[in-house]
């Protein structure tokens, strides 16, 4: 038997982010992942009661969003059940209410952020704990190096966020960055991708269960600023959370194909 030829690297296949022919296909996509990634949420348990809400702007109605819409379950959504949201908070396409947190945070951020595909915000376990403590994320592990200096804390609370110059506040402490810690509140993550946006969320929440585990075993060590820096410049992409995304959209997509239809 003759020694196996390599073959060469370009005929191997690598996963990238589709590009699309139209307007209805790239809308199609967003809401097809839109759904999977709230699937996904339900899954892993960040549903709390009605809240919770990640948001996809329409690529050809920029200022409006997809969003799920209020009082139905993560678990059973379905792409017919997406609502289509104005600027002003108006439902524009679908039969359902609009939760009023969702449209007051995310249209401040879609507004604020014309980068931003997706938004991703819920009550999970660990975000709500760290975001008790008022406190950022350490680079304590390489994962939570991708959010290093590339997050930040919104250091208030002043109840449920229907208040537009509160949303405002909020849009402006994300500032530039991929994610915000709402304190008292909860975790909130942003992508040029739906998928991004659904990875960091996903990847943040373990990393607030790692701090706070770490923190309670003893004195974790932190990763140098040079080396934090390094390694968020490697990790901390919206392409590198995409492809990261992919195998959980792949077990979705397989095992519950209903929710596309």
């Amino acid at each position: 038997m003759p020694e196996p030829t390599p073959i060469p690297t370009e005929q191997l296949q690598f996963a990238m982010p589709p590009t699309h022919q139209s307007v209805e296909e790239e809308r199609r996509h967003r809401k097809e992942r839109l759904v999977a990634a709230l699937r996904l949420f339900g899954r892993l348990g960040f549903e709390e009661g009605v809240t919770g809400h990640i948001t996809a702007r329409d690529p050809e109605f920029t200022d409006c969003f997809w969003v799920n819409p209020f009082g139905m379950s993560f678990s059973l959504l379905t792409l017919s059940d997406l609502i289509l949201v104005n600027g002003e908070g108006q439902v524009v396409e679908g039969r359902h209410h609009v939760n009023q947190a969702a449209f007051a945070i995310h249209a401040q951020i879609h507004q604020a952020r014309p980068d931003v595909v997706a938004a991703a915000h819920s009550h999970s376990t660990y975000g709500r704990a760290l975001a008790a403590l008022g406190e950022l994320l350490d680079p304590i592990t390489q994962d939570v190096c991708a959010f290093y200096e590339s997050h930040a804390l919104y250091d208030a609370y002043s109840g449920v966020v229907v208040d537009e110059e509160e949303s405002r506040r909020i849009a402006a402490a994300l500032g530039p960055h991929k994610a915000v810690i709402l304190r008292n509140h909860g975790l909130l993550t942003v992508g040029d991708s739906v998928d991004a946006a659904a990875w960091w969320f996903l990847t943040m929440e373990r990393s607030c269960q790692v701090q706070l585990t770490a923190k309670a075993a003893g004195k974790p060590v932190l990763i140098s600023h040079h080396d934090a820096v390094r390694t968020r410049e490697q990790l901390g992409s919206d392409l590198v959370a995409w492809i990261n995304y992919q195998p959980l959209y792949q077990q979705l997509a397989r095992s519950e194909p209903d929710m596309f239809g």
